[in-house]
């Protein structure tokens, strides 16, 4: 009888027993509203797939922000176990040795099956170092393309679907534009990315010596060239025209597109996501504009956006989560759904094969656009750029662009003011990381 009688309490307290923890990955990363709903997206679906992982996202501000904040928390002990870096920090984490765990090895580590050749060359590439080691995860990549708004196009009589594919083409283009009343014809989201480094790939010409600093820390800047200097004064001259409407720093320009206060602007492909959810109009993608009398234009453009690091010090069961993860997010179909949602590209082939299969370039005409201009062969002038203290640089960059846009400087000496404020930046690099 006494038996009996403890059989129910039994029963009761083994339901009342701690479930098994779930091992949880931490996971920062600069991405805000609709873009902030895609990361929270995967990581709900990636924890609903399984029970002894739970990855938590956690918004640390822009780009710049996140970085600071990752390796403010590394030199305290309280990393996250994967820190979100823009392409810009890319150099810098490199050389951060025992900071970061490389990819290759975590993806071991976990048991997962890891195949660097499934991913697109030149996204993968730039992860890469020159031992042939992938160093992080390619995540949210992208590219400069063209943005154009259809709708203020035909009121100014221009043809939607022939748009703009040369800067003087976009220079007539927003002479139309602005005599049908519009105020801001054509602007640029982070103008180092747009202005100078794709530019200089697309043209098929440096911007940093040394293979755009792949091969050496001893690179210096390249971005004083007739060619460069020929290009920012026509920026320059259209600004005093009212033709170019300098809109601030990093994506802060996005948002006028958005809105369809400004007609025309180059920036990021991930802007599609947004355009196709909040704009009141019809929007078009085409490639980045080029100067046609350059041989060799156009080239390629250059990765843009952000990859995933995996900090050091933490648990093997934790970089096993970390791995299982990563798989997730290299799947081709998550890859894909990803690509079409948000405008970024597919960081595997089969992934671009699943999107182009179903149909959805042809129903979304220019979404292509961004892969198109990544998957053409590339040379050792548009591979990509890595420099040492690049966000210092974009900084110098943003600082005395804005001068040449007021008209307190000329083109020439803005840009040689750059590669003399930027050398002593990539010096500081060099010395620093000799050993």
């Amino acid at each position: 009888m006494k038996s009996k009688v403890l059989l129910p309490a039994l029963v009761a307290a083994a339901f009342t027993l701690p479930a098994h923890a779930q091992t949880e990955i931490q996971w920062w990363h600069a991405m805000s509203g609709q873009l902030g709903e895609w990361v929270n997206g995967l990581a709900k679906d990636f924890n609903s797939r399984q029970t002894q992982f739970k990855v938590v996202p956690v918004f640390k501000g822009t780009y710049p922000e996140t970085l600071t904040a990752g390796i403010a928390a590394f030199r305290a002990g309280n990393a996250p176990h994967i820190l979100q870096v823009f392409e810009v920090g890319t150099a810098n984490m490199m050389a951060s040795k025992g900071a970061i765990k490389p990819v290759s090895e975590i993806m071991q580590m976990g048991g997962a099956k890891f195949d660097t050749s499934v991913y697109v060359p030149a996204v993968s590439g730039y992860y890469t170092a020159p031992n042939g080691q992938m160093l992080s995860l390619p995540f949210n990549s992208s590219t400069t393309v063209f943005h154009f708004n259809k709708d203020a196009f035909k009121a100014a009589g221009l043809d939607p679907e022939n748009p703009p594919k040369t800067w003087p083409e976009v220079t007539l283009a927003a002479a139309k534009l602005r005599a049908s009343g519009h105020k801001c014809p054509f602007t640029t989201s982070w103008q180092s990315w747009t202005q100078l480094e794709s530019f200089s790939a697309w043209h098929n010409v440096e911007y940093a010596t040394k293979r755009n600093g792949f091969t050496g820390l001893d690179t210096r800047m390249a971005i004083n060239t007739p060619l460069h200097v020929r290009h920012i004064e026509n920026l320059a001259n259209m600004a005093q025209q009212g033709l170019f409407v300098y809109k601030g720093r990093n994506n802060s320009a996005d948002a006028t597109f958005v809105s369809g206060e400004c007609a025309m602007t180059t920036g990021s492909s991930a802007l599609y996501g947004a355009v196709k959810r909040n704009s009141k109009f019809q929007g078009g993608i085409s490639t980045l504009p080029y100067y046609p009398d350059v041989q060799g234009a156009p080239q390629n453009t250059v990765i843009g956006g952000a990859s995933l690091w995996v900090m050091s010090g933490k648990k093997p069961e934790e970089y096993k989560g970390v791995a299982e993860f990563f798989k997730y997010l290299s799947d081709a179909n998550v890859q894909a759904k990803s690509h079409q949602e948000t405008g970024y590209l597919p960081i595997t082939t089969a992934a671009f094969g699943i999107t182009e299969k179903s149909g959805f370039y042809k129903q979304n005409p220019g979404t292509d656009v961004s892969v198109t201009q990544m998957i053409r062969k590339t040379t050792d002038k548009s591979r990509g750029i890595r420099l040492g203290n690049f966000l210092q640089i974009r900084t110098i960059i943003d600082e005395e662009l804005e001068q040449v846009w007021a008209g307190k400087r000329s083109a020439k000496e803005g840009l040689d003011t750059i590669k003399k404020r930027a050398d002593v930046e990539l010096e500081k690099f060099q010395k620093a990381n000799k050993g």
